[in-house]
């Protein structure tokens, strides 16, 4: 038997022990584990920003070990199992990329996706929305990035992308109004505008916006630790320091980015 195939057995075996005997695993249910998996997928999030490969490993298992879970519990309720779920995403990568089964010619990644955006429409027999399908759930960031996306498969997108700065200088003008005039309300509005077109930009030089923002934040949190200890071991309290004071260690800080 294939390594990889012997592999994947034992993981089921063990999921069929759990299940039965262990009264933890027992008694989960699909909602129950619902919670836990979100926490992994953001355990394996970062294990990924951090480049940790034998961390994303690890969380790789315990995603799997959750795939393998919801299956179970598929194939105890009669609903499917993990033959079905296999089967399905079989059938569907094939079916989605005509380029590599059938005779169907692409020119780069970007054609591959319009593809298949193209026929994941097809497949719900041309009455499903082009935006239909994001989950109303997703963080705000990543939602706002595949709105961007979809629409630029039907072709809504700028012609140069570099008109896009006009656009964001446009809402950061609106948004500057706003807050002269001191209006709550459309002050959020327009900064929801503005970062929409901050994302959108992101995506035409093809930066992921959550990467990005994510790597700015590792970045200022590093740059304030050293201030704060360099401050600490000064015998003194950020309260009780100037701005400028401040300013001078995190430029230091900047030196170990």
């Amino acid at each position: 038997m294939d390594s990889r195939l012997k592999a994947f057995e034992r993981l089921l075996n063990i999921m069929d022990d759990l299940r039965e005997k262990c009264p933890w695993d027992s008694e989960q249910t699909i909602d129950s584990l619902r919670t836990l998996t979100i926490e992994e997928m953001y355990e394996l999030s970062d294990a990924i920003v951090k480049k940790d490969m034998q961390e994303i490993k690890k969380e790789l298992g315990d995603l799997m070990l959750h795939l393998i879970f919801y299956s179970k519990i598929g194939s105890e309720t009669n609903d499917f199992d993990i033959e079905d779920v296999l089967n399905t995403i079989s059938d569907k990568l094939v079916y989605r990329h005509p380029h590599i089964y059938s005779k169907v010619k692409v020119k780069n990644a970007a054609e591959v996706a319009d593809n298949w955006e193209e026929l994941k429409l097809k497949e719900k027999g041309g009455n499903d929305c082009v935006l239909c399908g994001i989950p109303n759930n997703l963080p705000a960031m990543i939602k706002a990035n595949r709105i961007q996306d979809k629409a630029r498969g039907v072709g809504f997108d700028w012609d140069i992308k570099e008109q896009v700065w006009d656009k964001i200088n446009e809402e950061l003008g609106e948004l500057k109004e706003e807050v002269r005039v001191d209006d709550q309300d459309k002050i959020e509005a327009e900064f929801g505008d503005m970062l929409f077109s901050v994302i959108n930009a992101a995506r035409l030089y093809g930066i992921n916006p959550e990467n990005a923002l994510e790597r700015t934040n590792r970045k200022f949190i590093s740059r304030f630790n050293y201030l704060e200890s360099k401050t600490i071991k000064k015998g003194k309290s950020l309260k009780n320091m100037s701005l400028a004071e401040m300013e001078k260690i995190w430029q230091e800080a900047k030196k170990f980015d």
